[in-house]
């Protein structure tokens, strides 16, 4: 009997401990899966953190390209004469220079934006800024009202020009009386020309028309015209850098209109903006001068 009811207490005892295992094993299989779920929930949320931080960075790369974007201020093709001296003009080397080329050279850089540059000729220049086919101009052109109402948007004046009227160097004309009943050149759409058509009729003299400054400086140099009116600073360049046989009479000068960079549409208007800008940059730390300097001395 007594080893009978011994039995069933080791019995007992050693279920009892078989539970207490069985409890002790669910435990840490719970724990294991806890942990599992856990290091999982880890990753994942790790995934979505680098996920965040990319989509972040992306962001602010693509935020930082469209700042440099801004600015830069974009790209342009910009118009000018040909042969222009001292303002644009081809040198010994096929290069097109000038006071024009450095000034908006220097404006872009000093705005941030690009530019190609096409020497077109006056008449063409205009004809392409008013067709779309350029942004703006810059060609030594003064600034006047009847241009103004006409649709040129000027910036501000970058330089202040007057008009005169010159001959040939061996020529006896002294003054404007003396070209009476002669025939006198200038160049199309200029205040040059211009001037000489609000003199025409006091001083009785025809005017003859012409495309570019070389060509009208032969006409007067060939004898087929007494004089020519062109910008004063122009002319005095090709007489004192080419040699050429020209002379500017005294007491000829026009009271003159600053020159001014040109668009034609209000759709341009940023452009006349940094152009306006730039110059007063470049005016202010000296620049501008050290151009002027180059070009005319002064």
């Amino acid at each position: 009997m007594k080893k009978k009811i011994l039995a069933l207490l080791l019995t007992g005892i050693l279920c009892a401990s078989l539970s207490a295992c069985s409890g002790e094993g669910g435990s840490a299989s719970s724990s294991g899966g806890t942990a599992e779920a856990a290091s999982a929930a880890e990753t994942e949320s790790a995934a979505g953190s680098e996920e965040s931080q990319g989509a972040a960075d992306s962001e602010a790369e693509s935020s930082g390209t469209a700042e440099t974007e801004s600015a830069s201020g974009g790209h342009y093709v910009i118009a000018t004469d040909t042969a222009v001296r001292p303002f644009e003009y081809t040198n010994a080397d096929g290069e097109l220079e000038g006071i024009d080329v450095d000034l908006l050279a220097a404006i872009a850089e000093d705005q941030g934006f690009t530019y190609e540059l096409q020497a077109l000729g006056w008449d063409a220049a205009i004809a392409a800024c008013q067709a779309g086919q350029a942004d703006g101009m810059i060609a030594g052109a003064s600034i006047t009202d009847e241009r103004k109402e006409s649709g040129w948007i000027f910036s501000d004046g970058y330089f202040d020009a007057t008009q005169c009227f010159a001959v040939s160097a061996d020529s006896d004309i002294a003054s404007f009386e003396d070209a009476a009943g002669t025939t006198v050149a200038v160049k199309t759409g200029t205040l040059g020309a211009s001037y000489a058509e609000s003199l025409a009729d006091t001083y009785d003299f025809t005017i003859s028309y012409f495309e570019d400054s070389p060509t009208m400086y032969q006409a007067v140099l060939g004898g087929q015209c007494s004089g020519c009116f062109d910008d004063t600073s122009i002319m005095k360049a090709y007489i004192q850098e080419d040699g050429l046989g020209l002379k500017t009479l005294d007491d000829t000068q026009n009271e003159g209109a600053p020159y001014g960079f040109a668009v034609f549409s209000e759709d341009k208007q940023e452009l006349i903006d940094m152009f306006n800008a730039g110059l007063a940059n470049i005016r202010a730390d000296g620049t501008y001068d050290e151009i002027i300097a180059k070009y005319l001395g002064e």
